[in-house]
């Protein structure tokens, strides 16, 4: 009995919602919407990318050691990968 749950939403209340969109916008300006939302959605993502770069070569230039996030990110690969490993055998029994 599992149904579909995105963001605590039924698929009834997707539905309506999109319902509800093409009533107010119409149906033939919905790509350009969804085209607009994306390309947003995009510079957001490039612009956090720009930053998280300066802040990266900001502290190099102060001769600040980064090494420790990549010591961070082996860590918590390992500790996915052990449950990874844990939870796979609970789930075959």
């Amino acid at each position: 009995m599992h149904s579909l749950v995105f963001l605590f939403i039924s698929g009834a209340e997707i539905f309506f919602i999109m319902f509800i969109v093409v009533m107010v916008f119409g149906a033939d300006k919905i790509p350009g919407i969804a085209k607009s939302l994306g390309k947003g959605m995009r510079q957001l993502k490039d612009a956090t990318e720009d930053i998280k770069q300066e802040i990266q070569r900001s502290a190099e230039k102060q001769g600040i050691d980064t090494s420790i996030t990549e010591d961070i990110k082996k860590e918590m690969n390992q500790v996915k990968k052990n449950i990874e490993e844990v939870s796979g055998t609970i789930k075959r029994k």
